[in-house]
């Protein structure tokens, strides 16, 4: 296989990664009220509305977590395609593959280093 283009992978990847960056920032943003604390007034919520909505904050915020995590995976890929070093393999330097990739452009790793 013949090494890709840099400018090719860029053209094809950015608007990928940006639009998954621009979804996953929409959601944190529709969230919020979500992630928020849950404030205890007995008079008004009870005891077990009270642990469901506790157990709903932690819910949104564990995913708070995970978006987090996918947003800076994705930032790191775009840097990685600013640098050149987008597609190639962290550990053995071969090119990662189009497939694997086009399934998740965050990876460092061919499909044999991550085996």
């Amino acid at each position: 296989m013949t090494d890709p283009d840099p400018d090719t992978l860029k053209a094809h990847f950015l608007p990928l990664m940006q639009s998954e960056l621009a979804r996953l920032q929409a959601a944190t943003e529709e969230t919020a009220a979500d992630r928020k604390p849950v404030e205890l007034d007995q008079q008004s919520v009870g005891r077990l509305s009270r642990m469901d909505a506790m157990q709903q904050q932690a819910m949104a915020s564990a995913q708070e977590a995970r978006r987090k995590g996918r947003i800076r995976a994705l930032q790191a890929a775009m840097a990685r395609l600013d640098t050149d070093e987008f597609g190639w393999c962290n550990d053995c330097g071969d090119f990662i593959g189009l497939k694997r990739l086009e399934l998740d452009p965050t990876v460092m790793r061919c499909r044999d280093c991550a085996g």
